[in-house]
Parts: C-alpha cells; sequence; structure tokens
C-alpha cells in the first residue's frame, strides 16, 4: 500500500484529530503516503434544530462511512462518542486510541462556578445527558439549546447569550481555546457520554493491511472500558443523543462501570454501578443495562425524549 485515505468531518476539532491520526500513521509507516478526504457531515449543516430531532449524532458519521463503502477511504476517524453502537455492514470499529480527560467543562465570562451561577441563570448545551446532570443538582437554572461550532458557541457565550455553556473539556483543549474564557470549572459530578475523549478508527473490514495500520492505534485498556459503554448503551437501547451517561474505569486488576439515566428535566433519575476483574468483565455493559431496565429504565427512556422536545415533532431522517 502507497497510499492511505482517511475520511474525516471538515470541522476544526475534526480535523485535528484525522491530522493528529495522518502523522502517527506515518511516523509507524514511513512508506505511505496519508491524505484527508475532508467531508461536511449532516450534522454540520443541520444547525437550527436540536440534534435528538435529526436522527441523533449518526449524522456525524454516516457519509464517512458512505465514503469508505464506496471505496473512496480507507478508514475514517471520529470522535468515539459520535459513533452509534450500530455499525454498518462491511465496516468495523477496529480501534481506539488511548483515551484523555473526559470533564465536561462550565464556561463562563461572568461566574467562576456552577454554585455562583444565580437562580433562573441560563446555561447552553446540546446534550440531553448534559441537561439531565445539570438540573438533577441545580433544578433552578434555565437549559437553553446551543448548536454550531466550538468557536460559534465561544462567540455566542461571549455575546452574552447564554450566562454560561457546557462543553467537552478535551476538544477546547486540543484546539487551545481555553485561554480565551476567563472562568473555566470542571464538572467533576458529571458522568461522561460513551467513549468521550477517544477517537474511534472505523476501517473497511476486508481490508487486512489498513487493520494491521489501525491497530497500531489502539489503547487496550480504553478498547476495553469504551467497549463495555458501548454494549451498556446498545443493551439498553438509548440513541447517542438519549439522556444517558455511562462511564468505565480500570484500577489495577478492578473495572468499575458506573451509568445514570433520566428526564431530561433531571427528575426521574436512576444511578447504578457494577465491579468485576478486568479478566471477567466481557458481559459487565449488558449486565449493567439488565439491571437498570429492571428498575424501569426503558419506560423512562421512552418518555424523556416526549419531555425534551414536547412542543417540536422530532424530524425522521
Amino acid at each position: 500500500m502507497e497510499k492511505l485515505i482517511i475520511a474525516t468531518r471538515a470541522s476544526d476539532l475534526a480535523l485535528w484529530q484525522a491530522y493528529h491520526v495522518k502523522e502517527r500513521i506515518e511516523r509507524s509507516f514511513p512508506e505511505i503516503t496519508v491524505e484527508l478526504n475532508e467531508i461536511t457531515s449532516k450534522g454540520d449543516k443541520i444547525l437550527d434544530k436540536p440534534l435528538a430531532l435529526i436522527g441523533g449524532k449518526g449524522h456525524f458519521t454516516k457519509e464517512l462511512e458512505d465514503e469508505m463503502l464506496e471505496g473512496n477511504a480507507h478508514l475514517a476517524v471520529h470522535s468515539l462518542k459520535d459513533v452509534p453502537t450500530y455499525i454498518p455492514d462491511g465496516l468495523e470499529l477496529c480501534a481506539i486510541t488511548k483515551r484523555q480527560d473526559q470533564s465536561d467543562v462550565l464556561l463562563s465570562h461572568t461566574y467562576r462556578n456552577l454554585e455562583e451561577l444565580p437562580q433562573g441563570a441560563t446555561v447552553g448545551t446540546t446534550s440531553l445527558r448534559r441537561r439531565m446532570q445539570l438540573l438533577e443538582k441545580r433544578p433552578d437554572l434555565k437549559v437553553k439549546e446551543l448548536r454550531g461550532n466550538v468557536n460559534t458557541r465561544l462567540r455566542k457565550l461571549k455575546e452574552g447569550q447564554y450566562d454560561a455553556i457546557i462543553l467537552a473539556y478535551i476538544g477546547l483543549h486540543r484546539l487551545d481555546l481555553l485561554k480565551d474564557i476567563p472562568f473555566v470549572e470542571k464538572l467533576d459530578f458529571f458522568i461522561p457520554p460513551m467513549g468521550q475523549a477517544a477517537l474511534g478508527i472505523e476501517i473497511v473490514s476486508a481490508d487486512e493491511r489498513v487493520r494491521e495500520i489501525a491497530m497500531t492505534l489502539n489503547d487496550n485498556d480504553t478498547f476495553i472500558c469504551t467497549k463495555l459503554e458501548r454494549d451498556f448503551v446498545s443493551s439498553i437501547g438509548a440513541g447517542c443523543s438519549a439522556p444517558v451517561a455511562v462511564n468505565a474505569e480500570i484500577k489495577g486488576e478492578e473495572i468499575t462501570l458506573k451509568a445514570m439515566l433520566g428526564y431530561p428535566d433531571g427528575t426521574n433519575v436512576i444511578h447504578k454501578a457494577l465491579t468485576s476483574k478486568v479478566s471477567e468483565c466481557d458481559t459487565l455493559g449488558k449486565q449493567l443495562a439488565e439491571s437498570m431496565i429492571a428498575e424501569g429504565a426503558l419506560d423512562i427512556l421512552s418518555k424523556a425524549e416526549e419531555i425534551a422536545f414536547k412542543d417540536e415533532m422530532p424530524e425522521r431522517l
């Protein structure tokens, strides 16, 4: 193989991630030329509707997958949290990069932290998961939809459209955007979504040479943790945009998987965690899902979308 083509979204963060993977591959395989196939995804084009109303985060991956299936790219680099648990036939999520800081952060130009936000303050987020966890702790706050790329969201905050906004720390760190924000607080009580702060490397299944290249990017501990997170989400039947948080962490020879789900308004929330030996953890995601289903999780999730968007009809695309 002389040339390898990476499919990537054309956003600033996606390009940072794709170039990061490109550089790693070129260091390991200097004989291979790596090119990027930049695509503006549907999720990046539709900015006037909440993600959950246009089919969730799968709109950030579909066009990249189509490019691979049509032979126009060998692999795709995704933010793993955006990758649905269903992978199309002929493709495979074969490698996961080492996970970095998974924190959600509260950003403000006026208030130092969440505690200082006055009653009724407006907080921007696109995420039902963040909305659920924020309102469980501060039900007095007003949560307002926030779309656009990272720079657009930060501009809206600076213009005063929001008292604070919540974003993932890792994207701001990678793009060196934290230095321009007066007040930044890591929300340590938040549970991340599946796969946050890791990159998913998706390949054409039949291409063994590309598989060999992709596997040099894989971090085994992160692969184990994110597989359990994805197993949980798949078993409980939650889409990428559902108000569900799940995170696995390895400490020594043990792994703990914790999750929460509930209504986006912060009510009817279920918290649960399971721990096992890493060597025996293969079914932990399914076990945790079954345990939460026994406590009424499916009924809660079926009502969550209705509560979140009671004034809008979901658009099925």
